[in-house]
């Protein structure tokens, strides 16, 4: 299969060749470099920006594993089924919590330094959604910020393992055959590898991250453009649960106006026993589940929206103040300093909290070794669909996802390679010329795509206001098509790159949010407020249609 679609770009003014390609420099592509790089194969980490600079370091709240006494994968296996809402693929998760314990004790061994009682052991917390402690953390709520040290550290160590920074990827090449041959990429900067490019592998990993972007408010740096589900899409690849977008129930409520990354309150305060409490100092998750302020985080997330319009109001708070400033400065020192920064204190006074756009449920779709649809194109991390979240994540196995499934992909290539399975590749040129080019949007299209997601595709949805959005979404699409019509194209760089990304992904998203005519995990239809498992207890499969369009297929029951 050959690319059909690409972005508008000029041709690669440089090339270099490798045998994996790894798209992203979180858990999930670093974990996947450094065991590529044990199997002896030559491998090159790809990033957006610098090395830790992806949202692993924002993680603050752990990794879930079945560490603690007591504790079973099957536990585990169970509260990720539950939080799913009926759509997890359970194999997958079985490999997930039967895998992830070794694959925790291995990142340790790489170097990451967990929280440790006074007697060596690891210390383990609790989150939404989960019936027991199996949370790792560490430096209290700086998790992802040390396990994104100990990879980088490691990366670093290798001189054989070729670091591009600043690139943001563009297209997958592919041969004759539609096997995956390498990519193009922007490198931004100066020196050999400066502008458009190309890398010519014998596979492709994307580790890409989420498309938290593509909404006004949300917990994801700046360069979760859903980068990573654009380029699948317009290679041929398929994509699975795209409507199921987490927002994350605690984010630091900043004002009306505030748009962008917003600081995360994670779930491991309310795990350590603060309280959801309206402005009047009311519980009103006591009751609603019984699992309290700890239950699911698409639950949690509603019943914040609820009460916000019972009472008119635009945040509600997170109520810790009776941890004391000890353990505010000893467990939260990350969120007790972000807190601060922006004027409030968790130790006097209650924390102004609302739901953000936080977690990609869906993404590419892969099998448990991470392939994809497109032969020699992998995924892992939160650019891909595993099937291991369902309709909404379980609390903290996010980043559990990220590193068992980049270890089933390096095995898998590792295996590949010693029987011969990964020949070099000739990229296909009059194929990649043939494709259509994708037209541009405008860079000032990307502040429009987050007000239109924002309004009509976030945590409340209906048949109307989905309407809207793809309504907007359109006109954006067909403006970009009227200019270069015109020849008056935008011009191909960084942020015309990105915002055809978001417009793609949130194109995507919509169409199959309006689909899916249910309430389940955290796709939530106000005209449609029930789950609906005679009809909707399966995946919307989303590809690009000739045309460029994305549609979404209900899978077969």
């Amino acid at each position: 299969m050959s690319v059909t679609h690409r972005l508008t770009a000029p041709a690669p003014g440089w090339t270099a060749t490798t045998d994996v390609v790894v798209v992203g420099s979180g858990i999930a592509g670093l974990t996947v470099a450094l065991n590529v790089r044990k199997a002896g194969l030559r491998a090159m980490v790809v990033t957006k920006a610098v090395l830790d600079e992806g949202s692993t370091r924002w993680a603050q709240g752990g990794i879930a594993a079945a560490l603690g006494e007591g504790d079973t994968p099957e536990q585990h296996l169970d509260d990720t089924l539950v939080a799913g809402a009926g759509v997890c693929d359970e194999a997958a998760v079985r490999t997930l919590v039967t895998e992830g314990p070794d694959a925790v004790r291995r990142l340790i061994a790489v170097g990451a330094a967990f929280d440790r009682g006074e007697d060596g052991e690891i210390l383990l917390t609790r989150e939404g959604g989960h019936h027991r402690h199996r949370i790792v953390h560490a430096g209290g709520d700086a998790t992802g910020a040390e396990v994104s040290r100990a990879l980088v550290a490691a990366v670093r160590s290798d001189p054989d393992l070729e670091l591009i920074e600043h690139a943001l990827v563009l297209d997958l090449l592919t041969d004759a055959a539609g096997h995956t041959a390498g990519l193009t990429l922007h490198v931004m900067g100066e020196g050999q590898r400066d502008g458009v490019g190309a890398v010519r592998a014998r596979a492709v990993v994307l580790a890409t991250g989420g498309l938290g972007q593509v909404f006004s408010a949300t917990t994801n740096p700046a360069v979760s453009t859903g980068d990573g589900v654009a380029l699948a899409l317009r290679a041929g690849a398929a994509a699975a649960d795209l409507e199921f977008v987490q927002f994350h129930p605690t984010v630091l409520w900043l004002g009306a106006d505030a748009a962008g990354q917003q600081p995360l309150v994670s779930e491991a305060v309310r795990g350590e026993g603060a309280h959801l409490v309206d402005a009047d100092g009311v519980r009103f998750m006591v009751g609603q589940h019984e699992l309290a302020e700890l239950a699911p985080r698409d639950i949690v997330a509603k019943a914040i929206t609820r009460r916000m319009q019972e009472k008119g109001a635009d945040h509600m708070y997170l109520d810790g103040r009776h941890f004391g400033a000890e353990m505010w400065e000893h467990r939260f020192p990350t969120i007790l300093a972000s807190c601060r920064s922006h004027g409030i204190d968790p130790v006097t006074e209650p924390i102004p909290i609302a739901p953000a756009s936080h977690h990609a449920a869906g993404g590419v779709r892969t099998d448990r070794h991470g392939r994809t649809s497109v032969p020699g194109l992998y995924a892992c991390g939160e650019v891909a669909c595993t099937g291991v979240h369902g309709a909404n994540r379980l609390a903290s196995n996010s980043l559990l996802e990220g590193l068992v499934f980049a270890e089933r992909i390096a095995a898998d290539l590792a295996e590949r390679h010693v029987a011969g399975e990964l020949p070099e590749r000739t990229v296909d040129v009059a194929a990649a010329q043939a494709a259509v080019a994708v037209p541009l949007p405008a860079s000032e299209s990307r502040a429009e795509i987050q007000r239109l997601m924002s309004r009509g595709a976030g945590v409340l949805r209906s048949a109307a206001s989905l309407a809207d959005a793809a309504a907007g979404l359109a006109l954006l699409a067909e403006q970009a098509r009227s200019h270069m019509a015109e020849e008056k194209p935008a011009d191909p760089r960084v942020e015309t790159w990105e915002a055809a990304n978001l417009l793609l992904v949130a194109t995507a998203l919509v169409a199959a949010a309006a689909q899916r005519e249910e309430t389940r995990g955290g796709h939530w239809r106000e005209d449609f407020p029930e789950r609906d498992d005679a009809h909707w207890r399966r995946h919307l499969i989303t590809t690009l249609a000739a045309s460029g369009d994305p549609v979404s297929t209900p899978e077969e029951q």
